[in-house]
């Protein structure tokens, strides 16, 4: 009963954002220092020594690449050879013919630098964290999601460059002496420093997992102030209308829409039982924006402002999208019909179809969007 000293007080509902649109903190951070740079770009020196930070922000985040990635999960997801074959076909052969197709929307669709952005997009490696938690909570093979991740991380390192010189020429550098040693100081070495020293320094990365967690964070929101505010001062917004950017949305729907068909359809085919296809669907239909942004600021330089738009548009709408996919399969599980559960993520520690254990398990899966 209310108090007789007090009136009563009606009490306020929390609004909350529906499950299936998972719009974490990292990406309003992103919404965020776009408007600043927007806002206060830096230049002159501020911009130089901007620069010079984004370089040892990029090379630190690439240290904790290798340092994270376990070598030995990626060796022993060989014995999987077809599904992460598979699920490498899409993302560094598949997307990449996808982009070069949509050559002929330029220029009366997408404008040359929308499209040089697009194109990159479809060149970076698939995300890991995200496949993970959606194929966790499809009822998929969650080991081979994980395997899948790693492999396309490890290959994205060398590959996307690559097909970046190869596709893009000038714009994204080309084969020149100065872009390759940029490459190898700035990714590859890194990276490699990172893998050698993994079996020393793996147990305190570990156990600073979340503080880790916000540098990276910090880190490529840093190559996103730096690559917008040189955008800024160069006034290359100007070329892009609120027009162009809904047509570049309709566009990536597109895409996002013929890779999961290809991925579902095609992995049906190929004879995958369904929690590999789950595994294929998740893994071979998603782009990682947390290696795209370091990359971009390294191979496009002053255009890397517009050569990541795209990627960033398409990271949300490929979390939006995929989590009421995610969902859709869960809910058609065999387990999850025979027990008329609605959604689910995964069975209990000894394979039982366990009420609390899907509960469990599809919390930390949600969770884990976070980490993307």
């Amino acid at each position: 009963m209310p108090s007789p000293h007090r009136p009563h007080r009606p009490r306020l509902r929390k609004i909350a954002l529906p499950s299936w649109l998972p719009l974490d903190g990292f990406i309003l951070g992103l919404v965020g220092t776009v408007a600043l740079a927007a806002l206060l770009p830096v230049s002159g020196r501020a911009a130089t020594v901007t620069d010079g930070a984004t370089t040892v922000a990029v090379a630190f985040l690439f240290f904790l690449y290798g340092a994270r990635l376990s070598t030995r999960e990626a060796l022993d997801g060989v014995r999987h050879w077809r599904l992460h074959l598979t699920v490498l076909v899409c993302t560094f052969v598949i997307f990449p013919a996808l982009g070069l197709a949509a050559r002929g929307l330029v220029p009366y669709v997408l404008t040359h630098p929308l499209y040089t952005g697009l194109l990159f997009l479809c060149l970076v490696p698939s995300t890991v964290q995200s496949s993970i938690a959606f194929t966790s909570i499809a009822r998929g093979n969650v080991a081979a999601a994980i395997c899948a991740g790693s492999f396309s991380s490890l290959l994205g390192v060398v590959v996307t460059p690559v097909l970046v010189a190869l596709l893009l020429g000038g714009s994204g550098g080309g084969f020149s002496a100065d872009s390759m040693v940029k490459i190898g100081l700035q990714l590859l070495a890194p990276f490699l420093a990172g893998q050698l020293l993994r079996r020393w320094i793996g147990g305190f990365i570990s156990r600073h997992r979340s503080v880790l967690r916000l540098v990276d964070r910090g880190s490529v929101l840093l190559v996103v102030y730096a690559a917008f505010s040189e955008g800024m001062t160069r006034g290359i917004w100007h070329q892009v209308t609120p027009a162009r950017l809904a047509i570049l949305l309709g566009v990536e729907a597109v895409l996002l829409t013929v890779m999961l068909t290809l991925t579902s359809y095609g992995s049906r085919k190929l004879g995958f039982v369904r929690e590999d296809r789950i595994t294929i669907v998740f893994a071979g239909s998603k782009k990682s924006l947390a290696a795209g942004l370091p990359m971009a600021s390294v191979l496009f330089g002053a255009q890397a402002s517009l050569a990541v738009l795209p990627l960033m548009l398409f990271h949300q709408m490929q979390l939006m999208v995929c989590a009421v996919l995610a969902r859709r399969y869960a809910a058609r599980a065999p387990e999850a019909v025979e027990t008329g559960a609605g959604t689910g993520t995964g069975t209990g520690a000894e394979g039982r179809p366990g009420t609390r254990a899907r509960t469990d398990g599809a919390e930390s899966a949600d969770t884990a969007l976070t980490r993307v």
